[in-house]
C-alpha cells in the first residue's frame, strides 16, 4: 500500500467518479482504476461499487477513507516540517438545508483558512441530497433539523446509512417577513394571522415528502403556497409579494439585509437544528474548524448550544 495509492482512493471517494477523478489528477483513467484495484486486491477488501452512473464507497470502503485521509494529512504534515513543502490543498466540502447561519460560519471559516491553496464546497440542498451527500461523502458533514413531526423518519433513514445526528440548538419557530409586512410590528403571530399571506417554501424535488419539508407545519393547509429552488428567491417573494416562512429566527443582516425580520410563531412546537456525519469517518481538521464557526455564530443570536459541539 503506498501514499498514493491512498491519495488516489480520496480523489475518487471526492469526485464520486474514476473519470473525474482521473482528470483532475492528470492520469489516464486506466492507470486510476487499476491502481483502485491493486490496492482492494491488497488490503483484501471491496472498497468501491461501481455502476454506469458512477462510484460509491462500500461500508469498508466508507471506513478505509478515514484512516487514509488522517494518514494522508499527517504525512503531508511531516513534509511541511522536515522537507519543507509548502501545505498542501485543503479541502472541505458541507452540505446545508437554507440557513444563513451556515452560510455566515463558512465565510469565517475560509476567512481564517491559513493555506496557500484550498478547494472548499458548499451545497445548499434539499433534505434528502443532504443525507446522500454524507451518506456517499461527498460532504463531510450536513447541516438539517428535526421536531417532533419528522424526527423519526429521518433517525430511520439516519440508521440504514450509517449516519449520526449531532444536536447544536432549538429554537422557537419564527416567521421570516419583510419589515414592511403589516405582521412585523407584531410581537408575535399566530397561524390564523398568517392565513392571507403566501406561504413561502423550499421544493424538494423527488422527495417531497411533509417529512423532507425544510419548514415545520408543513403538513398545514395554506390558501396561498409557493414553492421556490434558492433563499435569494424566498427573500425576494417575501419583500414583493408579502410573504413569509417558518424558520428558527436566527437572521443574518450581514446576507440578507435589513428588510427582513424575524416574529415568534405562537405555536406549540420546536425546531432541533443539528448537523450529520458519517459513524465510520472521523472529521477533517477543516470541518472540525467549521463546526467550532458554526457555534460561534449561532451563539451570537444568544442560542444556546448544546454540550455535544
Amino acid at each position: 500500500m503506498t501514499l498514493q495509492q491512498l491519495k488516489y482512493f480520496i480523489e475518487v471517494a471526492n469526485c464520486g467518479s474514476i473519470n473525474k477523478a482521473a482528470e483532475g489528477l492528470f492520469i489516464a483513467q486506466p492507470s486510476l482504476s487499476n491502481a483502485l484495484r491493486e490496492l482492494e486486491s491488497e488490503i483484501g477488501h471491496e472498497l468501491l461499487t461501481r455502476t454506469p452512473r458512477g462510484i460509491s464507497l462500500t461500508t469498508d470502503g466508507a471506513e478505509f477513507l478515514g484512516y487514509a485521509r488522517q494518514v494522508v494529512e499527517q504525512a503531508s504534515l511531516l513534509e511541511q516540517r522536515w522537507l519543507n513543502k509548502k501545505p498542501s490543498r485543503r479541502l472541505c466540502s458541507i452540505s446545508t438545508q437554507h440557513y444563513a447561519f451556515a452560510v455566515n460560519a463558512f465565510v469565517n471559516m475560509v476567512k481564517k483558512t491559513d493555506a496557500e491553496e484550498y478547494e472548499y464546497t458548499l451545497r445548499e440542498a434539499r433534505t434528502f441530497e443532504i443525507v446522500e451527500d454524507v451518506k456517499n461523502l461527498r460532504s463531510e458533514l450536513g447541516i438539517l433539523y428535526m421536531n417532533n413531526f419528522n424526527r423519526q423518519v429521518l433517525e430511520k433513514l439516519l440508521r440504514e446509512n450509517n449516519l449520526t445526528f449531532h444536536p447544536l440548538f432549538s429554537a422557537v419557530p419564527h416567521v421570516f417577513i419583510s419589515t414592511a409586512n403589516p405582521l412585523a410590528r407584531k410581537k408575535y403571530v399566530t397561524l390564523e394571522d398568517l392565513a392571507d399571506y403566501p406561504r413561502l417554501s423550499f421544493e424538494q424535488g423527488d422527495y417531497n415528502s411533509f417529512y423532507f419539508s425544510e419548514e415545520i407545519l408543513s403538513t398545514e393547509y395554506a390558501r396561498k403556497d409557493i414553492h421556490v429552488g434558492d433563499r435569494a428567491t424566498i427573500f425576494n417573494l417575501m419583500i414583493g409579494l408579502n410573504g413569509y416562512t417558518i424558520s428558527t429566527g436566527i437572521v443574518s443582516a450581514d446576507l440578507n439585509g435589513d428588510n427582513i425580520t424575524a416574529v415568534p410563531l405562537r405555536v406549540n412546537d420546536s425546531i432541533e437544528v443539528g448537523w450529520i456525519s458519517h459513524k465510520d469517518i472521523q472529521l477533517s481538521r477543516q470541518a472540525a474548524m467549521y463546526l467550532e464557526e458554526l457555534k460561534a455564530v449561532v451563539a451570537e443570536h444568544g442560542v444556546n448550544i448544546k454540550n455535544e459541539l
